[in-house]
């Protein structure tokens, strides 16, 4: 099979050899054209889906860029590359060479691909909104992907079955999706950046602190909403830790959790919404929620992870938007004035 393909390529190699001779026979008029020019103008061409050489050869005659559609339909024969043309449209010169135009022209246009940031701290909702605003999916169908996909990572195997049970594993980053591509296509690029983020490192280390992959995540995204950056992370942190390994304080307090279940970042909670009877509600239950609560990115994962050791047991916000630490419930009272 080796020798076949060999062969093959061997074959296109003396065809294009004897055609480039011919060209030299018939005049330096084809080979400028093969070659191109660096001293063209910018311009656009669209191939139109299902377009075969001649229909590309002509839309590239029409710009401008090429003056012989003859042998560039010749060149793309030999080359083989007719077939393999996509629809779009592309940003060219005119005066692109040939090898230039074979290599722009069977490869996917940048029309055809969305640029999309999901931040850190963006519950699946957001996501949702996110793509759908872009044009990416279908809600509906991106939410039944979310709940019924198949999708096989060993750090969604010991996930239990939950409502968004994909939250906090399609990681924040920025992304390059194609249009048209299926919602299960799109949840799982955001599941292997997750997965090459998440090292064996990191699991080691979840073991260490005697928590699950599931359990570390969720952490993580309370710290991702709760930090203020890169200023107070593992500090954040470590009063979480602090808190789970607390008898006498063994609720989190998290007004975020409180903010997943009311789907509204309320500034200031009020007493009714702390005592909302939910899985998430973190003034309610001791220990974790149910699950994630938000996409944690790196540096939340990290703090998880490692967080700074104190003797923290408190954080609140002061007048001027930075974190107060406290020790005792007395040094968190007199925090909570300023």
């Amino acid at each position: 099979m080796q020798r076949k393909n060999g062969q093959k390529k061997s074959d296109k190699k003396i065809a294009l050899l004897i055609c480039l001779i011919l060209v030299l026979l018939y005049g330096g008029s084809v080979l400028s054209d093969y070659r191109g020019s660096s001293k063209g103008e910018p311009c656009e061409v669209t191939i139109s889906e299902g377009s075969g050489t001649i229909q590309v050869a002509e839309a590239l005659q029409e710009q401008g860029i090429i003056k012989k559609p003859f042998w560039f339909r010749v060149f793309s024969k030999l080359g083989g590359h007719d077939g393999d043309y996509q629809p779009g449209t592309f940003s060219l010169q005119t005066k692109t060479g040939y090898p230039e135009l074979f290599k722009t022209l069977t490869q996917m246009p940048l029309s055809h691909f969305v640029t999309l940031t999901i931040p850190e701290g963006y519950e699946l909702r957001q996501i949702a909104d996110a793509l759908e605003e872009a044009g990416l999916i279908d809600r509906a169908r991106f939410y039944d992907a979310v709940e019924n996909g198949n999708f096989d990572y060993d750090f969604l195997r010991d996930v239990p079955r939950r409502e968004n049970r994909l939250e906090g594993y399609l990681f924040p980053d920025t992304y390059q999706f194609m249009r048209g591509e299926s919602e299960e296509t799109i949840i799982d690029k955001m599941l292997s950046r997750f997965d090459e983020i998440y090292s064996e490192e990191y699991k080691n280390r979840a073991k260490e602190l005697g928590m699950t992959d599931d359990e570390l995540i969720t952490l993580a995204s309370i710290v991702e909403r709760e930090a203020q950056g890169d200023a107070d992370r593992t500090l954040v942190a470590g009063v979480f830790h602090n808190r789970l390994k607390s008898v006498q304080y063994p609720y989190l307090e998290s007004c975020a959790t409180v903010q997943y279940i009311l789907k509204e970042r309320k500034a200031v909670l009020s007493v009714a919404d702390t005592k909302i009877n939910s899985p998430y509600n973190t003034y309610q239950n001791p220990g974790l929620p149910q699950g994630p609560i938000a996409s944690p990115g790196k540096e939340a994962i990290e703090a998880a992870l490692y967080p700074e050791e104190t003797e923290y047991l408190f954080f609140v916000l002061d007048s001027s938007g930075k974190h107060r630490f406290a020790k005792t419930f007395e040094e968190h009272r007199v925090n909570m004035g300023k």
